[in-house]
C-alpha cells in the first residue's frame, strides 16, 4: 500500500530529477535543432569495413588497427562474438571478426584467435555461417560459389506478376540485393592483396562440404531444387540478356545512391553499392564512387582507442522521441528547444514519391525518413512519431499542413489486414522467406503491432472523424495480435515490453476503455513480470523461437532504464498511475538517475532483424526515462487537481 506521504515524497524526487534530466537533454541538442545519438550494432559491421578495405585494396592501416582494437574488446570469454551485449556466440559474426583481425595482422596462434577458431569449429565451422557471410567467403575464395544461393541479376527484369519481384520484398532487402546481384552474377573476386585466408575455420574441407543449405520445410526443399537447377543453367544465360540486366540494376541503385548519405542510408547496401561501382569499372575519383565512399566514412565513430562503424544514423527518430519527452515535460525551458526541433523536422519531411508508391500510385508523399536523407524510403514509424509530437505541441497550428498531410500518407499505406508496416503496404509475400537467400527470415516488411500502434496513437490524438473507419480496423488488428498471456510482440524494440507499451498507449489514444479486457490482460502481464528491484528488463533471447516464457521478461543481469520506462508508459496509459507497480517503477528510475541527469545502460535495445541483427540506440536510456517520469508527474498532479486535497494525500 502506497501512503500519501510516500507518494508526495516520490513526486518531489521526480520533479527534482526531471529538472536535471530536461536540462541535460536540451544541452545535447545540435545547433540546428536536432538530436542524433549513436546507433551501435554487433561487430559484423566494423569487421565488414575491414573486409571491404581488403576487397578493394584500399587499406587504411591506422583505421584498420583502431577497428581491430574495438573488435578485440567485444570478444566473449568463450572466444566468440555475440550479436548483442551479453549474448551468446554467433558463428557468422565470429567468422567475420576473426577474418578482420587476421587481416589486421593478428597471429592466428595468439590466444584470442585460437579461442575464436575453437568457438567456430565447436559450432560446425564457417560453413554454418549465414548467407551474407558465405557470399563474402566466396568473394574471398574461401568457399565455392555453389555454397551461395543462385541470385542472378536478371531478377531485376522480372515482371511484377512474377513470384519474385523487387517490389515484393522490403526496402532494406531491395537496396542490399540489387548491387549484390551484380557482384554475385559476375562472381567478383576480392583483390585481397595480402592473400589472407581462413581455411582453418572449416571443420570439413569446403570442397567436400554439402550442407550449406538446411531444409526448413517442404517449400524450402522445392526452392533448394530450383536453386540447384539455376546454378546448373546459370552459365547459359545469354550475354546480351546479362548486360541488359546489369545496366538496369546499375541504373536502379545509382538513381538511389542518395548523395553522401548512401544507398538506402544503411551500411550493408552502401558497401554493396560501392563494391559494385568498382566492379563495373568506375574509377576512384568518379563522382558516384566518391559519394559512396564518403557515405561509408561518415559512419565511422571513435570509441576510446578504437573505432566502430554505425549501421546508419537515427536523427529523425531521436529528434521525434526527444520532442515527445520534452513536450510531456512542458516546462517553460523546453519551448525554445522544441521550436528549433520542429523547424528542423519540417525541413526533413519528404513529399516526392518513393518506392512505396509502387503499391500506392498517385498518392502524395508526406513522410519522414529515419536518417538525415533517404528520400526514397520514408517510414511510417518515424512519420507517426514526428506528426504526433507536432500535434500535441503548442505549435500544432503552425505545422497543421505537415500534420494533416502526414496523416493522409499514413492512411494510404494501411495494409489489407488493418495493420501498418514500416515502409510499404501489403508486403506479405511470405513464401519468399523460404528461398535459400532468405535464411535471415527478414526479407519482407509485413504489418507489425508496434508500428500499427504508433499510427493509431497519432490518428487517435489527431481525432479526425474521417479517419474513424481506418482507426477501428487498425485497433481490431491490434486486438487480434495480442499474445495469449497479454503482451504484444515488439518487432522494432526489445521486445514484448516494447510492443505492449506501444499498444497500450495506442488504445488510450483511440479511446479504448481502461477496463477493456485486452487492456487489463496487458496490465496484469506487466505487473506480473516486474522485477524485485522495481524495474523491468527483457533479454533479446525472447526473439528466439520456442523461448521459455520466463525469457519474455527475465533479463539475465538487471532491469534497464529504457524497458522500465516503456513498462511505465504502458501502465500510465492504462490508468495505473496510483498503483504500487508504478510507484516502484518510478522509484527505480529515480534511483538509477546519474549525476549528469540522465541514464545509461550497456544493453542492446532493439532488433534490426530478430535473431540475426541487433541494435543499441544510445539515446533510449536518455529520453525514454524522461518521458515516463514527466508523464507520471503530470497524471498525479492532474489527479490532485481534480479531487479534494485530503483525498489526494491519502491516495
Amino acid at each position: 500500500m502506497v501512503t500519501g506521504v510516500q507518494s508526495k515524497s516520490l513526486l518531489k524526487r521526480v520533479s527534482d530529477g526531471l529538472s536535471r534530466s530536461v536540462d541535460a537533454l536540451i544541452a545535447e541538442q545540435q545547433s540546428d535543432g536536432h538530436w542524433c545519438y549513436e546507433l551501435e550494432a554487433d561487430c559484423t559491421i566494423p569487421a565488414e569495413y575491414v573486409l571491404m578495405m581488403h576487397f578493394l585494396d584500399e587499406i587504411d592501416e591506422d583505421l584498420q588497427e583502431r577497428i581491430a582494437t574495438y573488435l578485440r574488446e567485444w570478444q566473449n570469454d568463450d572466444g566468440g562474438w555475440p550479436l548483442y551485449y551479453g549474448g551468446k556466440v554467433d558463428v557468422s559474426c565470429t567468422v567475420k571478426a576473426y577474418f578482420a583481425l587476421k587481416f589486421a595482422g593478428d597471429d592466428p596462434e595468439a590466444p584470442h584467435m585460437v579461442r575464436a577458431r575453437d568457438a567456430v569449429l565447436a559450432r560446425g565451422g564457417a560453413s554454418r555461417s549465414n548467407v551474407f557471410t558465405r557470399i563474402m567467403l566466396a568473394q574471398f575464395e574461401q568457399i565455392p560459389w555453389r555454397a551461395v544461393p543462385f541470385m542472378p541479376v536478371e531478377i531485376v527484369l522480372f515482371p511484377r506478376w512474377f513470384p519474385f519481384h523487387l517490389s515484393k520484398v522490403s526496402y532494406w532487402s531491395r537496396t542490399v540485393v540489387v548491387p549484390l546481384l551484380i557482384l554475385c552474377s559476375l562472381r567478383v573476386t576480392a583483390k585481397n592483396p595480402r592473400g589472407v585466408q581462413v581455411r582453418e575455420l572449416f571443420s570439413v574441407p569446403f570442397e567436400e562440404e554439402q550442407g550449406y543449405f538446411p531444409v526448413r520445410g517442404l517449400l524450402s526443399r522445392v526452392y533448394l531444387v530450383l536453386d540447384r537447377i539455376g546454378h546448373a543453367l546459370g552459365d547459359y544465360i545469354p550475354d546480351s540478356l546479362r548486360q541488359k540486366a546489369i545496366a538496369k540494376a546499375k541504373a536502379w541503385f545509382i538513381e538511389r545512391l542518395n548523395g553522401e548519405e548512401g544507398l538506402g542510408a544503411i551500411f550493408p547496401a552502401m558497401v554493396n553499392a560501392h563494391e559494385a561501382l568498382v566492379a563495373l569499372g568506375h574509377e576512384y575519383d568518379d563522382p558516384h564512387r566518391t559519394s559512396a565512399r564518403v557515405a561509408l566514412q561518415k559512419l565511422l565513430t571513435e570509441r576510446g582507442q578504437g573505432t566502430y562503424c554505425q549501421p546508419c544514423f537515427s536523427p529523425v527518430w531521436d529528434t521525434g522521441l526527444v520532442c515527445q519527452a520534452l513536450a510531456e515535460d512542458g516546462s517553460d525551458g523546453t519551448n525554445e528547444s522544441l521550436s528549433k526541433a520542429f523547424a528542423w523536422l519540417k525541413k526533413e519531411q519528404i513529399f516526392k514519391p518513393g518506392d512505396w508508391s509502387v503499391q500506392r500510385p498517385g498518392v502524395d508523399g508526406a513522410g519522414w525518413a529515419f536518417q538525415y536523407a533517404n528520400d526514397y524510403y520514408p517510414d511510417l514509424d518515424d512519420t507517426a512519431v514526428v506528426a504526433w509530437a507536432m500535434e500535441r505541441s503548442a505549435e500544432r497550428d503552425t505545422y497543421r499542413e505537415c500534420i494533416d498531410r502526414a496523416a493522409n500518407w499514413l492512411l494510404s499505406l494501411q495494409s489489407a489486414n488493418g495493420g501498418f508496416a514500416a515502409f510499404d503496404a501489403d508486403n506479405t509475400h511470405y513464401h519468399l522467406n523460404e528461398i535459400p537467400f532468405a535464411d535471415h527470415g527478414a526479407l519482407l516488411d509485413p504489418p507489425t503491432s508496434d508500428v500499427t500502434a504508433r499510427v493509431v496513437t497519432f490518428l487517435g490524438v489527431l481525432g479526425r472523424e474521417r479517419d474513424r473507419a481506418a482507426l477501428e480496423r487498425a485497433v481490431q488488428y491490434l486486438r487480434d495480435e495480442q499474445e495469449q498471456e497479454g503482451p504484444w510482440f515488439g518487432r522494432w524494440g526489445t521486445n514484448y515490453i516494447y510492443g505492449t507499451w506501444s499498444v497500450l498507449v495506442a488504445f488510450d489514444a483511440a479511446g479504448v476503455a481502461h477496463d477493456d479486457p485486452a487492456v487489463q490482460r496487458a496490465v496484469a502481464w506487466l505487473k506480473r513480470i516486474q522485477r524485485e528491484d522495481g524495474g523491468w528488463g527483457e533479454h533479446n533471447d525472447s526473439y528466439e523461437p520456442d523461448s521459455p516464457a520466463e525469457k519474455y521478461y527475465q533479463h539475465p543481469q538487471t532491469s534497464t532504464s529504457f524497458q522500465t520506462a516503456w513498462a511505465l508508459l504502458g501502465l500510465l496509459a492504462a490508468g495505473e498511475e496510483g498503483s504500487e507497480a508504478v510507484q516502484r517503477g518510478i522509484g527505480f528510475l529515480c534511483e538509477r538517475q546519474l549525476d549528469h541527469g540522465l541514464w545509461e545502460d550497456p544493453w542492446f535495445t532493439a532488433p534490426g532483424f530478430p535473431r540475426v541483427f541487433y541494435l543499441k540506440y544510445h539515446g533510449y536510456a536518455r529520453y525514454f526515462p524522461v518521458w515516463a517520469l514527466a508523464r507520471y508527474r503530470n497524471l498525479v498532479q492532474k489527479t490532485c487537481a481534480d479531487v479534494p486535497a485530503k483525498a489526494c494525500a491519502a491516495s
